[in-house]
């Protein structure tokens, strides 16, 4: 009698799909706006379990991280800008990062450095990441640091990439810098220049809260208690926020409001407003129309509408002018603050467009 050898009977197909489950479908854009929508008030909640009062402020940085733009926040010591920008990270399940910039703080210590490292195979460097490489980077104190380190976030910023030894070293996406600048003690700064601040799509002014509001953080704050934030979102779905906003639509002429406010903010143009020439010496750019109409779709998809309208332009003239606007001497001579500058700016567009 023969000896059998038995075959080895191959995996089936079936077996195969079974131990390996297909991946999720991607979610539909109804879907995606659905979900931001039903988690809308739940965000507001879990931040309002360590943060009491400041919505506003709450909101335009939540409208930057939807539109996939950076923040400049500006606020005096010990007013929750660290707290504010960990638990929305928290709440989106973002990495987090916190870089304290001092004078003294080289490129290398933000972004990473390459060492010499020893294993089986001999000698070789190996990059280190720095406190870059994180979903949600708070620079704390930007202009408290030189402007070559100031350059190297920047460049992150832009490029989404550090660059260190010839290498391109790709940043973690989503990818968000929220940088604060201490409005007292300017002596021995580095101010950020106005091509550098450009970048920035908000500057969110942080200010003290009413005595009710900071009665109940002395309460909080003094008390045997821990809140918890509760995840509600990832970073995929961040992501695909970024891509539904950009495709909310928009009508030509709430575009063309957003481009004649920030036109309107220029000096010794023929459009120019007399206010404009007495007392700004520089005015916004394109890039602040591009931000205004950006912030503008986000603020609608939050509200949960499927259009722009002027009111959302106008909602976030502030926060996106305040920085690209330099006042004059005489404006400060005369008292006038950027932000009445950009009010008399809205006036003023406003204004000619109904006479037009």
């Amino acid at each position: 009698m023969e000896n059998e050898t038995a075959a080895p009977t191959p995996e089936t197909p079936a077996a195969t799909e079974a131990s390996a489950p297909p991946p999720l479908p991607e979610p539909t854009e109804q879907q995606v706006v659905e979900q931001l929508l039903a988690a809308r008030g739940k965000i507001y909640g879990e931040l309002g379990k360590v943060i009491v009062g400041q919505r506003d402020v709450i909101e335009q940085i939540l409208l930057a991280l939807l539109s996939g733009g950076h923040c400049l926040i500006t606020g005096a010591p010990g007013l929750a800008k660290t707290l504010l920008v960990k638990s929305i990270a928290q709440v989106f399940h973002l990495k987090f990062s916190r870089i304290q910039f001092t004078p003294d703080l080289m490129p290398a210590d933000i972004t990473g450095t390459e060492i010499l490292q020893s294993d089986a195979d001999g000698r070789q460097m190996q990059f280190v990441k720095g406190p870059v490489f994180a979903n949600m980077v708070l620079a704390d104190e930007i202009n408290r640091t030189p402007p070559k380190t100031q350059a190297a976030l920047l460049e992150a910023m832009q490029e989404h990439q550090v660059t260190a030894a010839g290498y391109r070293h790709a940043l973690p996406e989503p990818f968000f810098v929220l940088a604060t600048q201490n409005p007292i003690e300017m002596e021995g700064t580095y101010p950020l220049p106005e091509a550098q601040l450009d970048r920035f799509m908000f500057n969110v002014v942080i200010d003290y809260l009413p005595e009710s509001d900071e009665v109940t953080v002395i309460q909080q704050t003094t008390a045997n208690i821990r809140p918890v934030i509760e995840q509600l979102f990832y970073g995929a779905d961040v992501l695909r926020f970024h891509e539904v906003v950009r495709k909310v639509p928009i009508a030509e002429e709430v575009v063309r409001y957003a481009v004649r406010l920030a036109a309107a903010s220029r000096p010794k143009q023929k459009t120019s407003p007399g206010f404009v020439n007495d007392w700004v010496s520089w005015g916004a750019g394109t890039r602040a129309a591009q931000f205004l109409v950006l912030g503008a779709k986000a603020r609608a998809l939050l509200a949960g509408r499927a259009h722009v309208t002027r009111e959302d332009i106008e909602a976030l003239a502030a926060p996106v002018l305040r920085h690209r606007i330099l006042i004059n001497y005489r404006a400060e001579a005369d008292g006038v603050t950027v932000d009445k500058v950009i009010a008399k700016l809205i006036e003023h567009v406003r204004g000619a467009g109904s006479a037009s």
